[in-house]
C-alpha cells in the first residue's frame, strides 16, 4: 500500500491551480521519475477542476487511485494512492491537510498562488507520516 502524492490546488474561476504538492515517486525507475510526477500532477488538476464544490470522489486512473475533495470555498485537495490504500485514510488526511493549510496559508494567496510562493511545509511530512511500511520495504 502506498501513497504517491498530495496535492492542494485552488478551483477558481475560470480553472484549477496548484497551490501545493509532494509526491513520493521512489519506487519507480530513475529515469521514468518525472513523466510520473507530472502525470501526477496533471491528473490532480484534471480531477479537481471536474469535481463540483462540496464533493468527495475517489477515481480509477491507469493503475491508481485518485482521492479528491472539494470543499465549497474552492480549496481542494488530491491523493493518488495504489488500489489497496484504504479510502477513509486518505479523506482523513485530505481532510486534515486542507483544514490546516487553510488556517496557515491566507486565501488571498489562494487565488494568485503557486507552488514556489506559498509557504506550506507539511505535505511531505503528512506524505511520509500516512505512508504504510509493508515488510520487506
Amino acid at each position: 500500500m502506498r501513497l504517491y502524492s498530495l496535492s492542494v490546488l485552488y478551483k477558481g474561476d475560470p480553472k484549477v491551480h496548484l497551490l501545493k504538492a509532494a509526491y513520493d515517486v521512489s519506487t519507480f525507475n530513475f529515469f521514468q521519475r518525472s513523466s510520473v510526477q507530472e502525470f501526477m500532477t496533471f491528473t490532480s488538476q484534471l480531477i479537481a477542476e471536474r469535481s463540483p464544490l462540496g464533493s468527495r470522489a475517489s477515481v480509477k486512473e491507469q493503475e491508481y487511485l485518485c482521492h479528491v475533495y472539494v470543499r465549497n470555498d474552492g480549496l481542494a485537495g488530491v491523493v493518488i494512492a495504489d488500489n489497496e490504500y484504504p479510502q477513509r485514510v486518505c479523506f482523513t488526511l485530505l481532510d486534515k491537510v486542507l483544514d490546516e493549510f487553510s488556517r496557515q496559508v491566507s486565501k488571498m494567496d489562494w487565488l494568485s498562488g503557486s507552488p514556489a510562493s506559498i509557504s506550506y511545509s507539511a505535505l511531505d511530512g503528512y506524505l511520509s507520516k500516512y505512508q504504510v511500511q509493508t515488510p520487506g520495504t
